[in-house]
């Protein structure tokens, strides 16, 4: 009842309906849902959804609003909601004006998308938010996707050339203890994925694939296979060794499809082998005796120079404190709120006196089309309520802004910000390096209280 834009509610005139109505109506109107009983097939076999997998900032949205709808329709609710952690830069919010914020193009760029891929499922735990920073992605790139993965299936790849010619065999010749614990732990991964996943544990998942690598890593440490290549009566056993290493390295590869795609198929690649199905994974031996890999290993992850990575972090981080700054340059000459203009005049108390400074209550807010910068605000002023837009969106989503007390500059001329009319302004403070955050009241004080 708050403002009058909206669907109006043809059993009480007073109320309006918007945006979350429809938006999450689309859930099943998007494969076929239809109010008559004339639903498609897609409805049918898709609905009710296994899983809502939702950032955390929108959970009531989705466990209030949208379970009311779907009762109201008689349709059944979602059996999960999963509202994930959100992604930190240094532990806080990104901003661009600050330059922290981390573009996934810039990254995928530099490290590749798989890698991406990786640090983003294994740094987002289930229960805490994440945090990345450039240094920590090249990090871990290099401990494990370098380190662990790429170099454990490099070293298995050239061994069995150097000693095979890149033929694979089985030559029966088995150390009960060392053979049995790695298959244990090859054929068993599956199921710790598995279960992790049912508690969409996915960064857990990953450790636990990460695990079965580890262990091959220390299988060839245990076996000393160039050791065994010195000795003439011990070309069996280190045949089998090679075999038991790329059979375990394609389970792990196969497990790994599902958080990074490409490169599980680049190990399937230079094994020769196809990746496998899911049900075929507490199986182990079912790599072809006799086999050859390819005798040509590629390097799946380079080290990474710590000073590149450095480099080309500062870089972009400069380019976007330059272009925040003309950025803000540009809105204060548009007359965009945000920016204090050095060198004002001095005014009297009478020209203060004439601006009306008041508590505000933000009862609603999204952020407005096409701009990337701007939130539109209702705002309650004791018994009124004011639209008011504001250059704040890099700073709060509009689902932090409900509910905030603010102060508000009332008796500002009204006008026109990227199409939309704003009838005041929210007063922000700016630190040194351009971030900015609302001015609240230090204790509790009630809508429309004057500000003096």
């Amino acid at each position: 009842t708050s403002f009058k834009w909206g669907i109006p509610v043809d059993f009480d005139p007073d109320h309006v309906v918007y945006v979350w109505l429809d938006a999450l109506t689309n859930y099943i109107t998007g494969i076929g849902y239809d109010a008559e009983g004339n639903s498609t097939e897609q409805y049918k076999k898709f609905w009710p959804a296994d899983l809502h997998l939702i950032g955390k900032d929108i959970i009531r949205f989705h466990t209030i609003y949208w379970p009311i709808f779907l009762m109201a329709l008689d349709e059944p609710l979602p059996k999960q909601v999963f509202g994930h952690p959100w992604l930190l830069m240094n532990s806080g919010k990104m901003s661009k004006s600050k330059g922290n914020v981390i573009y996934v193009d810039d990254l995928a760029d530099f490290f590749g998308v798989d890698a991406v891929r990786y640090y983003v499922l294994h740094e987002m735990p289930y229960e805490n938010d994440g945090n990345a920073t450039w240094e920590l992605v090249a990090e871990r790139v290099n401990s494990d996707l370098a380190n662990t993965l790429g170099n454990l299936v490099n070293r298995t790849i050239s061994m069995s050339n150097k000693y095979f010619g890149g033929v694979v065999s089985h030559r029966g010749a088995v150390d009960e203890a060392l053979d049995k614990d790695l298959e244990a732990t090859a054929v068993g991964a599956y199921g710790k994925v598995v279960e992790k996943m049912a508690d969409l544990k996915v960064a857990d998942a990953l450790t636990e694939i990460f695990a079965l690598f580890k262990r091959c890593n220390k299988y060839i440490d245990e076996t000393e296979p160039w050791k065994l290549a010195k000795d003439e009566t011990k070309q069996d056993r280190l045949s089998t060794v090679l075999y038991n290493l790329v059979e375990s390295i394609c389970i792990g590869a196969s497990l790994l499809e599902p958080y990074m795609p490409k490169t599980a198929e680049k190990i399937a690649g230079q094994l020769n082998a196809p990746l496998r199905e899911f049900d075929q994974l507490e199986k182990f031996g079912l790599y072809e005796s006799g086999g050859r890999v390819s005798d040509k290993p590629e390097i799946l992850f380079a080290r990474l120079d710590m000073k590149e990575v450095a480099k080309r972090d500062e870089e972009l981080s400069a380019a976007m404190r330059s272009a925040a700054e003309k950025s803000e340059e540009e809105e204060g000459q548009d007359g965009q709120e945000g920016i204090d203009l050095p060198g004002k005049e001095e005014i009297t108390y009478e020209d203060f006196a004439k601006l009306q400074f008041q508590v505000g209550e933000i009862i609603a807010c999204e952020a407005v089309p096409k701009s990337k910068k701007l939130l539109c605000s209702q705002v309650k002023i004791g018994s009124q309520v004011k639209q008011i837009v504001s250059g704040i969106k890099a700073y709060y989503s509009p689902e932090e802004m409900v509910g905030k007390k603010v102060m508000v500059l009332v008796n500002l001329k009204p006008a026109m910000l990227a199409g939309v009319k704003s009838e005041g302004m929210l007063l922000c403070a700016e630190d040194s390096e351009g971030a900015l955050a609302l001015v609240a009241p230090e204790k509790p004080m009630p809508s429309g209280a004057e500000i003096c």
